[in-house]
């Protein structure tokens, strides 16, 4: 991961992953993410959001979260925000900082943010088609033509964060290196999720 180290403020929200060049809409109510928002919007707008490991307070974290740029923010009479996180980086957490903030904070490498090479045509292909064949299977409505348009970036990270996958496998997408490993990821789950599918609307689990 080439990286530059850098000072984070982090939100570890269970189930709640943010990809490179994604849009994530949060509604924030605890008092000390009342208070991440308030210190984010007056320093850099960045926040890192990072998938807590299990219970506990505070819960261990995964090595690999992604850096959200605060796109959009509402402030509430009572002190809550509706903002809209876009992804900008994947991080490696190096350490826990011990500040005095009520939120957490780490040091960590930000991802350089490199224009990553297209797919091959045929690994193109076949992500559209087990995408199909995925959706087709779920009941979901597409709009095929505009999936198209997308260029592959924004369609590997699009389908990574809103497809019906389970906390483990969206983390281990994340952590994938580059487009190719993800959309190969995403395939191998589709066809998983097509052989080992339980009741509707129950997500994909590598469990």
């Amino acid at each position: 991961m080439g990286a530059r180290p850098s000072r984070l403020s982090i939100f570890p929200l269970g189930g709640a992953l943010l990809f490179p060049r994604m849009q994530l809409p949060l509604h924030i109510f605890e008092p000390r993410y009342r208070a991440l928002v308030s210190d984010s919007m007056a320093r850099d707008r960045r926040i890192g959001m990072i998938q807590p490991k299990g219970p506990g307070e505070p819960p261990d974290l995964f090595a690999i979260g992604c850096v959200g740029r605060i796109a959009h923010v509402e402030a509430l009479d009572d002190g809550r925000y509706n903002i809209v996180l876009e992804g900008l980086a994947r991080f490696r957490l190096l350490a826990e900082i011990a500040a005095t903030t009520p939120f957490r904070q780490v040091e960590a490498e930000i991802e350089d943010a490199l224009e990553e090479p297209p797919l091959a045509p045929a690994r193109r292909a076949a992500l559209e088609s087990e995408s199909r064949r995925f959706a087709d299977a779920q009941g979901y409505a597409v709009d095929w033509g505009a999936v198209a348009r997308l260029d592959d970036e924004a369609l590997v990270n699009g389908i990574a964060q809103i497809a019906p996958f389970d906390v483990a496998a969206k983390q281990a997408l994340l952590e994938a290196d580059g487009l190719d490993e993800r959309c190969d990821l995403i395939i191998q789950l589709m066809q998983f999720f097509g052989r080992h599918q339980g009741e509707a609307g129950d997500p994909v689990t590598l469990q």
